[in-house]
């Protein structure tokens, strides 16, 4: 699923969209360590540039499974499978996916997780139930994850993040008062429609949804820690300045692969 003979060739997921039998076009190559990371971060926290950041530099695939139910929702032609017919007739309802729905849907992709070129997996696991289905399935596959990289940012400085966005109401091109301002005033530099403050961009929506992840990702952050993986970065802040943190935090870890000779998909290859 990926190409790491050069970073600015990106694989077009095809099988992490799709789903089987679909394949990708662009070719893996071997490389000496395959990175295979969770990342975790509330909204906010800047998880989604920094996965775009670690996707060029690694080489791994970034695999959403935000992408792929949106990418099952807006395909009129793509054939559904039935944990995808169960998650798209879910969010056309309005629910939310269920753990048995998502945990189907990935499986259907496990060979996405065996890749030799890695994954950043992004939006699973959310949940501790979650978080222990998705180690037994990494454990049929033979490979194990080098690292939970958990954003963390103060809720004030959330708040502050995303109170500033401002989002056009006609071509909903998005913007912030202060890190990225349009031109003109309230105006949209693309399309010259209103820029408006959503709901769910207010300072008191904000906190409502922050408190409800803290709460929710509390005992997930615990289980990783007990497993060893878990990596704290905080996530204050330039993209690039995150950015830099992460890799120092990778590097020994690239080191310590390389010292034993073994990238973290070697079990697959003696067994293969």
């Amino acid at each position: 699923m990926s190409n790491h003979t050069t970073a600015k060739t990106k694989s077009d997921r095809a099988a992490w969209l799709q789903g089987p039998p679909a394949a990708c076009s662009v070719p893996v190559n071997h490389v000496d360590h395959a990175w295979r990371l969770v990342l975790l971060g509330a909204p906010g926290a800047g998880k989604g540039t920094q996965a775009e950041l670690l996707t060029a530099q690694l080489g791994a695939c970034h695999l959403s499974t935000g992408d792929v139910f949106r990418a099952a929702k807006n395909s009129c032609n793509c054939e559904l499978s039935p944990a995808m017919t169960q998650a798209v007739a879910a969010m056309k309802r309005g629910e939310l996916v269920t753990d048995t729905t998502v945990l189907s849907m990935l499986k259907e992709r496990a060979g996405c997780l065996s890749c030799l070129g890695g994954f950043l997996l992004d939006g699973f696991p959310r949940t501790v139930a979650q978080a222990q289905a998705l180690e037994d399935l990494l454990k049929q596959q033979n490979v194990q994850l080098d690292a939970v990289l958990s954003y963390e940012l103060p809720i004030e400085q959330i708040v502050e993040r995303l109170s500033g966005r401002r989002t056009c109401s006609v071509c909903k091109a998005v913007y912030h008062i202060t890190g990225r301002p349009p031109k003109k005033p309230d105006v949209c530099d693309h399309c010259g429609g209103q820029l408006i403050q959503r709901e769910d961009d207010r300072p008191e929506s904000i906190r409502v949804r922050m408190e409800a992840y803290q709460k929710s990702t509390a005992p997930l952050i615990d289980f990783y820690k007990k497993l060893g993986v878990l990596v704290e970065i905080p996530a204050h802040g330039s993209p690039e300045e995150i950015f830099e943190r992460t890799l120092k935090i990778l590097k020994p870890k690239t080191k310590q692969a390389a010292a034993t000779g073994e990238c973290c998909c070697c079990s697959s290859h003696k067994k293969a």
